[in-house]
C-alpha cells in the first residue's frame, strides 16, 4: 500500500534551520552570530533588503537561537520544544505579526500590552514584525 504523503510547500521544506544555512548572508550571520557568543544582544533587529532574501528566516533562526534549551547558542538544536515549537510557528514565546494586516491603532495598543508580559517558556519574549513598511 502506499503511503500517503503530506503536502510541505518547497519553501518551508527548504526553509533555512540555522546561521550557517543561509545563503548569501555570511555578514549578517556572522554579526547575529557574534552577538550571541558575546552576550551582546540589543532589543531591537532591524532586517530590511529585497524579498525572498532570508529576511523572516533570519528572526526565526534568531529566535530559536536565543530560546534553545542549549543556548544561547549559534546552533539551536532544533529538538528541544523550544525549535520545534518556533519551527512549527506555536511558540509562546514567538509572535509573528503581519505589519499590513495588523496597522491599526488598537492592533499597536494590543502589541504594547503584550510587550510587558514576561517570557512564558524560553528566556526571551520575540516579535516579529513582518512587512513594516506596508
Amino acid at each position: 500500500m502506499a503511503q500517503i504523503q503530506t503536502y510541505l510547500p518547497l519553501y518551508r521544506k527548504y526553509r533555512p534551520q540555522q546561521f550557517s544555512d543561509l545563503v548569501g548572508q555570511q555578514v549578517v550571520s556572522s554579526a547575529l552570530g557574534n552577538a550571541i557568543t558575546q552576550n551582546h544582544m540589543v532589543h531591537a533587529y532591524l532586517f530590511c533588503g529585497p524579498r525572498g532574501t532570508g529576511k523572516t528566516s533570519t528572526a526565526r533562526i534568531m529566535a530559536k537561537s536565543l530560546n534553545c534549551q542549549n543556548g544561547p547558542t549559534v546552533t539551536p538544536c532544533q529538538t528541544c520544544p523550544a525549535c520545534v515549537s518556533i519551527t512549527a510557528g506555536n511558540a509562546l514565546d514567538v509572535t509573528e505579526i503581519d505589519a499590513a494586516s495588523n496597522n491599526g491603532v488598537e492592533d499597536m495598543r494590543e502589541l504594547l500590552e503584550r510587550v510587558s508580559l514576561a517570557a512564558m517558556e524560553g528566556r526571551y519574549k520575540i516579535y516579529i514584525i513582518a512587512e513594516v513598511h506596508m
